[in-house]
């Protein structure tokens, strides 16, 4: 049959592109199922485009604050419209960068909206015409999409999504941002960075609210003094977009209070998107919105699996990408260790940046263990300083008793690249005693985490 492969995996995103490459890699015969750009959500219009605006806003506020490091620069200003246009230019490049990979993989492209289908067969529909594929193996990838509230429906023009919030045709003077997740808080730093009067809404007492109390606080001052308007354990509850803006009513402790603005950015989430690909149809089960599966992502159904964000687990490109591994490599006979969920690292890449892995001390406490905890603060980093970056810190959580590194939590400039020595710490069980014999180069953002550690254990030099 022409149309049999061992492998179809549908959707092209950081889970379905890998999972699709490393089984090429393993000796199968492979397709890829796209229904609209190569690459997915992440690639064109998430994680990446997104970096693309704050990248810009970075610079912006660099040239802003030029005489800060002895330069004059005179009559800067924000070309939102060129923003936009280099940060779609980066998602395309990208995207190309992908599909050139699946070729090189000698992986098939197959265009149009994938579904699941009876005796592991997977119809594509493309311009109203549908072909049938079979496979021996399926992996579904589908994704996730802004999750919307009753009393917050995306519109698309006034009240959006984070896909519009990064192709808007002008940029708004006045924005609401509902949630203050990552997708929120990014968003929120680009948009005040340029000049839009920025008002964040969180039901949670905390901004960032998965993170550490103490990193929460930080960029809540951060934030404050960037100029923006932060309101928390803030409900809106209602819209009005009659007008020419939107008249947003939020419901707070001391009452409600009505909020003026252009654009109404809805953050609260992701969706996934299991609707409508055949799940029901062939019996594949699911729980509260996402596919069950069990460590190696098999569902109930042989020869069908599922990762990413339709799973368990946080919705991470970079979860998805270790999850399609350990998945084909289990289904092509080798034996990958689980995924531990326990040492996924997550970032935000505002200004200051998040970066944080493992528990946080409110965790570690109700969890029973004895801690140390340790911080070390940029002000004190001669690295820091010398960039004009001083804000934020680098807090450790260790458990007193056996020394495991139950923590790790950092706020400030460019602390996402350094979050993977924790990870990779953890991962091979280092206690604090050893990071602190590990020499860290100096001058450096990464040696404060060597500090926070001696700061732990009694013994900071620096502090």
């Amino acid at each position: 049959m022409a149309n049999k492969y061992d492998l179809i995996v549908i959707g092209s995103g950081p889970g379905g592109y890998v999972a699709a490459i490393r089984a090429s890699q393993l000796g199968k015969k492979v397709a890829v199922v796209e229904k609209a750009e190569i690459g997915g959500i992440c690639l064109n219009w998430g994680c990446i485009p997104t970096k693309a605006l704050l990248k810009s806003a970075s610079v912006f506020e660099y040239i802003s604050h030029a005489e800060n490091y002895g330069i004059t620069v005179k009559d800067s200003k924000a070309d939102f419209g060129g923003m936009i246009k280099r940060s779609r230019g980066v998602a395309d490049t990208m995207s190309k960068g992908v599909q050139f990979l699946l070729k090189k993989n000698k992986i098939d492209q197959l265009l149009g909206f994938g579904k699941v289908a009876a005796n592991k067969t997977v119809t594509v529909t493309a311009d109203g015409k549908t072909e049938s594929y079979a496979a021996d193996n399926i992996i579904i990838a589908t994704g996730g999409r802004s999750r919307e509230l009753p009393n917050l429906p995306i519109d698309g023009k006034k009240i959006i999504g984070y896909r519009e919030a990064m192709s808007l045709p002008k940029q708004p003077k006045k924005m609401v941002i509902v949630g203050s997740g990552a997708i929120g808080v990014e968003f929120a730093y680009f948009y005040n960075s340029i000049g839009t009067e920025v008002t964040i809404v969180e039901y949670m007492p905390n901004i960032v609210p998965v993170e550490d109390e103490d990193i929460s606080k930080q960029l809540l001052r951060s934030f404050k003094k960037q100029g923006m308007n932060i309101m928390t354990e803030a409900e809106v509850t209602s819209v009005d977009t009659k007008g020419t803006g939107c008249k947003v009513t939020v419901k707070t402790k001391k009452g409600e209070e009505q909020i003026e603005c252009d654009i109404v950015l809805s953050a609260v989430g992701v969706s996934t998107n299991i609707e409508g690909i055949g799940l029901e149809d062939v019996g594949v089960m699911t729980d509260r919105g996402k596919i069950v599966v069990d460590d190696y992502y098999k569902t109930n159904i042989p020869g069908i699996y599922a990762i990413g964000d339709i799973v368990h687990g946080p919705a991470l490109a970079h979860v998805s990408s270790a999850e399609a591994i350990i998945c084909v490599e289990k289904m092509c006979g080798e034996s990958p260790e689980p995924l531990d969920y326990g040492n996924i690292p997550g970032c935000t890449y505002c200004t200051p940046e998040i970066a944080s892995v493992g528990m946080t001390e409110k965790a570690a406490k109700e969890a029973g263990y004895e801690i140390k905890v340790g911080k070390f603060p940029f002000s004190a980093s001669g690295k820091a300083q010398a960039g004009g970056n001083s804000e934020g810190f680098v807090k450790v959580i260790f458990d007193a008793k056996y020394g495991e590194w139950l923590g790790c939590h950092l706020i400030g400039a460019g602390v996402t690249d350094m979050i993977a020595e924790a990870v990779v710490a953890r991962k091979l069980e280092t206690t604090g005693h050893e990071i602190m014999k590990a020499i860290h180069p100096h001058p450096t953002m990464s040696e404060a985490i060597k500090d926070a550690v001696e700061d732990a254990y009694g013994e900071a030099i620096h502090l």
